[in-house]
């Protein structure tokens, strides 16, 4: 299986112009985006919360997240990010890729547009109401 690596700008969304070029190995199968915490934290990107994240031989670790500001062929978007630590991978995962606008074409391992959708209203439209709880 080939990897899709893309180079893309990240930025402390308080300060735009506190940034930093990064390689990024596109995965689609993660969700959060995962860069160095000494880059978030020289961009001066405070962590928020922490989350248990599971590894995929079961072991469970902790990571901190953040919020940063993505930016790549004129797109920009802020999306969480994790604080990386020793051995973790620089990834671009889908939250960011859907803050960007972008999805990555699984056949030719390329980023393209992500068709956006809106539903709107209609009158007359009879919305599904949700189901009372059990």
């Amino acid at each position: 299986m080939e990897l899709t690596y893309i180079p893309a700008t990240i930025a402390n969304p308080t300060r735009p112009q506190r940034s930093a070029r990064l390689r990024f190995l596109v995965d689609s199968g993660a969700l959060y985006s995962v860069v160095p915490a000494s880059v978030l934290k020289r961009l001066g990107i405070k962590p928020g919360k922490t989350k248990p994240f599971i590894l995929a031989d079961g072991t469970e670790i902790k990571r901190s997240l953040g919020q940063a500001l993505f930016r790549m062929d004129g797109e920009e978007g802020v999306s969480p990010v994790v604080f990386g630590e020793k051995g973790d991978s620089i990834l671009l995962g889908i939250l960011s890729l859907e803050a960007l606008g972008l999805i990555l074409d699984p056949f030719k391992r390329e980023l393209r547009p992500l068709p956006m959708m809106l539903a709107a209203h209609r009158p007359g439209w009879n919305l599904p109401a949700l189901a009372p709880p059990v």
